[in-house]
């Protein structure tokens, strides 16, 4: 009996330590249901050192106009790869390619499309939101709520090889 009580009293003790362990551990990257209270550090650029022009009559400020120290991600990428800065316009798009621009505006531009989908995956996840004790334990349903809008890279592969198109050479799939 002493020993029976023993053991019971042990497994009685690992029960709410196993409770507490299972609430540790997720950071919520993945957790479609996490809010986003906290900075977002991909949003932080550094701006550029301030630099003093060759003569100090400086133009007027213009609200809503860039400035020399603002970040220019896109411009120097362009630079850092070779190209030409001043071929960005003020809208992000490329002058020296007249025919992709063509090509990708061919159907038109819908100006709303980021809001539009942003609330159509608001609605997605709501929809998609979990069983009771996934929310309580806060486990990441990101997977399995998107594996049937997922692209199959390997399978997509191979579709386009059958099909004749010149691919580059990819690692093999892991599955098999």
């Amino acid at each position: 009996m002493g020993r029976a009580m023993r053991v019971g009293r042990a497994a009685l003790l690992c029960v709410p330590l196993a409770l507490l362990a299972a609430c540790g551990g997720d950071d919520g990257l993945m957790n479609i249901g996490r809010s986003q209270n906290e900075p977002d550090e991909f949003a932080i650029l550094p701006t550029k050192p301030i630099e003093i022009p060759g003569t100090l009559d400086l133009p007027p400020p213009t609200p809503g106009a860039a400035n020399r120290t603002d970040p220019t991600p896109e411009a120097d990428t362009v630079a850092a790869l070779g190209g030409s800065p001043g071929a960005l316009v003020r809208s992000g798009e490329y002058r020296g390619e007249p025919a992709l621009l063509d090509q990708v505006t061919r159907f038109g531009i819908r100006l709303s499309i980021r809001s539009e989908l942003a609330s159509a995956d608001a609605a997605f996840r709501r929809d998609k939101r979990g069983r009771l004790l996934e929310r309580v334990f806060n486990v990441s349903r990101y997977y399995s709520v998107y594996a049937g809008q997922s692209l199959d890279q390997h399978r997509e592969l191979e579709r386009f090889r059958r099909l004749g198109v010149r691919t580059v050479g990819a690692p093999p799939d892991p599955a098999e």
